[in-house]
């Protein structure tokens, strides 16, 4: 089956393709898209990710599906409240 792994930053995006086999979780198939050889930065172990844009708790254990893109997510850098709250300061 194919799915894909996604992973943006600002500067740079990249969707990588990879047929595996069936039965293969949302973990396995990172590993196996070599994304991290793409960015550095990418620990399979240690780094949030969903499915199609709902957050997957049990990467280890989520069991993909054929067309599934596993998305990887990079940590907020400001909480969302107060970029909004420091934007609206900025206005006012």
């Amino acid at each position: 089956m194919e799915v894909e792994v996604a992973y943006a930053r600002p500067d740079k995006q990249q969707i990588v393709t990879v047929v595996v086999p069936e039965g293969t979780t949302a973990l396995e198939a990172v590993r196996l898209s070599t994304i991290s050889e793409i960015f550095p930065e990418v620990d399979p172990e240690n780094i949030d990710m969903g499915v199609f844009g709902k957050v997957v708790k049990r990467p280890a254990e989520h069991v993909l599906r054929d067309g599934d893109r596993v998305e990887l997510y990079r940590p907020l850098k400001i909480d969302p409240k107060q970029a909004r709250l420091n934007r609206a300061k900025k206005k006012g």
